[in-house]
């Protein structure tokens, strides 16, 4: 009984005080509500935020991603929200995450409280320092470094505003694959959002497809922080970014001959080396590497000159390295008899010490057209003018067929058209006209533009028209277009016609010839035992304003073959040494040749051919 009065006392007394702090949770509860109302009110509103898409990547075909995009992130605040007295601490916490400089934040942040506003602190912040100051910012609210202001009649808070501002275009590999890969230009959208786009080489080339690209859009209610929350009502369209494309081009063969070209450029004091490999049946471009290169990320005042792809902008007179293809139009129209001997024109009968008869020497109207090579000999064979190179012996070939047939052989082999290599300001060259074939034709007189031209004169080609005749030889007289780009990406698919431009017993015959060059003749020092090496010298006088010079381009274009595998292989020498004690090394054989072999054997160390035993 007792226990119960004093249980009820002690109740009595808990009354009022239940009371008191059922009321306090009421008006709390209150608060809370007329709070959340009036935020909702405020600071949630309808928004739409863009997520910007990306550039599309380079990829090589061993899956080396050598040109790619990144996003860019620009961090902002409002000084107006920043208490001042925790400056100091926003300034060490926000250097520490972003990497920037103390005083360069302070310098900032300084002139901006002069006015009291929105201020940039950074526009190229990297996505992985945004996501850091992400967290950041919402340290810095629990931290109240930004505390609520009234402004304009409403109360809000803006604290570290991270948002993206572009692109930026990254070459991991920096001077590799250039001029090919070539470079970009920046420019700003209607949104001033950075983008890229190509200025030259595959990235201007493949423009298009790079940038095929569709921005994700997020849509819904921003809350305070600048987040948006997601309910029934909002949207999410995921960004889409630029297509890749892949190339056939490996980065460590790459990379090894762009190595030996620096080599040689060095050692041969060479202007510029030039190389490429090609698949002989495909046309697929294993390596298109130059001596001259440049880091598209930092484009220097000395680069400017080495931005432009040579392989396929520069035109130069091509010389010895166009005789196969010359006798190949006359072979192929059986113009030439079997075993047939060509006098050397080398009139005078007595000889040298060495029985050397002296150079050959051949009349055409006013020109004299000379040898560069002795004979022991009067009268030379198909091998002869072949092997040693016979300007004489040429000529008197191309003079077999008339204007239209040379003429359209020489396109037909690629000659004054463009390859279709996916390059843009691919140059044609020149050939003379049909009118300057034709002249002294009716009246069965030699014809002076035939006969130079048929030793790589009087004409004008790119390395990679160079490349792609050749490979005619080495693949049954069928001619193929060369391809940087794999296609069979269904986006850079064309279909494309086999097309044989001589036959296969023509093509066989000067492909023994050219094996025999280099067995026996000017392409000796690229023989390698195991493997079937076939090949053309050429050195050719550089021309300018209409005048030849002293220097010269000194070129070697050939094949080489494992029974499994065939490539067509290209390497030209611009302006080697032609002074002091190695004059010599402006020969193709000195130069072009040992640069030639250098890349084969490349191919061998990295098992893209295998010697036969």
């Amino acid at each position: 009984m007792i226990n119960e009065i004093e249980s009820n006392n002690r109740l009595k007394k808990m009354f009022p005080l239940i009371i008191f702090l059922f009321g306090l949770l009421i008006i709390f509860i209150i608060s809370v509500f007329n709070t959340i109302k009036n935020d909702r009110r405020v600071s949630f509103i309808n928004t739409v935020k863009k997520e910007l898409a990306i550039r599309g990547d380079i990829i090589s075909s061993d899956n080396f991603k050598i040109a790619t995009s990144k996003k860019l992130y620009k961090v902002s605040i409002d000084t107006r929200y920043l208490d001042l007295n925790k400056k100091e601490l926003f300034i060490n916490l926000f250097s520490i995450y972003s990497d920037i400089p103390m005083d360069k934040i302070l310098r900032i942040i300084d002139k901006s409280l002069k006015k009291l506003g929105y201020v940039v602190l950074s526009y190229s912040i990297s996505s992985r320092t945004a996501k850091n100051l992400k967290e950041l910012a919402f340290t810095l609210l629990n931290l109240q470094v930004f505390i609520p202001k009234e402004i304009n009649g409403v109360k809000n808070i803006h604290g570290l505003n991270i948002n993206e501002s572009g692109e930026k275009r990254v070459n991991p590999y920096k001077d590799t694959f250039t001029p090919v890969i070539g470079y970009i230009r920046k420019y700003e959208t209607e949104n001033k959002k950075t983008k890229v786009k190509g200025v030259k080489g595959l990235e201007n080339k493949y423009n298009s497809l790079l940038n095929n690209s569709e921005n994700g859009i997020l849509s819904g209610k921003k809350d305070v922080l600048s987040y948006i929350s997601f309910n029934k009502k909002s949207t999410m369209k995921q960004r889409i970014d630029g297509d890749s494309i892949s190339l056939n081009i490996p980065l460590k063969l790459q990379k090894n001959n762009e190595m030996i070209l620096d080599i040689y450029k060095k050692k041969l004091n060479a202007d510029e080396i030039i190389i490429s490999i090609m698949e002989s049946k495909t046309g697929k471009i294993l390596s298109l590497a130059s001596s001259n290169r440049f880091n598209p990320q930092r484009i220097l005042q000395k680069d400017i000159p080495s931005l432009n792809v040579k392989a396929v902008e520069y035109l130069f007179e091509p010389g010895s390295i166009i005789k196969p293809i010359s006798i190949a139009l006359a072979m192929d129209k059986n113009r030439i008899k079997k075993d047939e001997l060509f006098f050397a024109y080398n009139f005078n009968k007595s000889t040298n010490k060495k029985g050397e008869y002296p150079k050959g020497k051949y009349k055409i109207g006013k020109h004299t057209i000379k040898d560069d090579h002795r004979f022991k000999k009067n009268y030379l064979t198909i091998d002869d003018i072949v092997i040693y190179s016979s300007n004489i012996g040429t000529l008197q070939i191309a003079q077999r067929l008339n204007a239209v047939e040379f003429l359209e052989g020489m396109n037909k082999f690629g000659f004054s058209k463009k390859t279709k290599i996916d390059l843009l300001y691919e140059k044609t060259g020149r050939l003379p006209s049909l009118k300057q074939f034709s002249v002294g034709e009716k009246d069965n007189l030699d014809n002076v533009y035939k006969a130079t031209v048929s030793y790589g004169h009087g004409m004008t080609a790119t390395f990679i028209q160079m490349l792609k005749a050749y490979s005619v030889f080495n693949n049954d007289g069928f001619i193929v277009t060369p391809k940087l780009v794999n296609t069979k990406d269904k986006q850079t698919n064309t279909l494309e016609k086999k097309e044989q431009i001589i036959s296969y017993k023509t093509a066989n015959e000067i492909k023994q010839l050219l094996i025999k060059t280099v067995n026996e003749g000017t392409g000796k020092s690229a023989k390698i035992n195991g493997l079937e090496i076939g090949g053309k010298t050429g050195t050719a006088q550089i021309a300018k304003r209409g005048k030849y010079t002293k220097s010269y381009i000194s070129s070697f274009f050939g094949f080489v073959n494992d029974g499994n595998k065939s490539y067509t292989i290209g390497v030209t020498v611009i302006n080697p040494n032609s002074k002091g004690k190695y004059w010599y090394q402006y020969y193709a054989s000195y130069s072009a040749v040992p640069v030639f072999k250098e890349i084969v054997n490349n191919l061998v160390k990295l098992d893209y051919l295998y010697l036969l035993k």
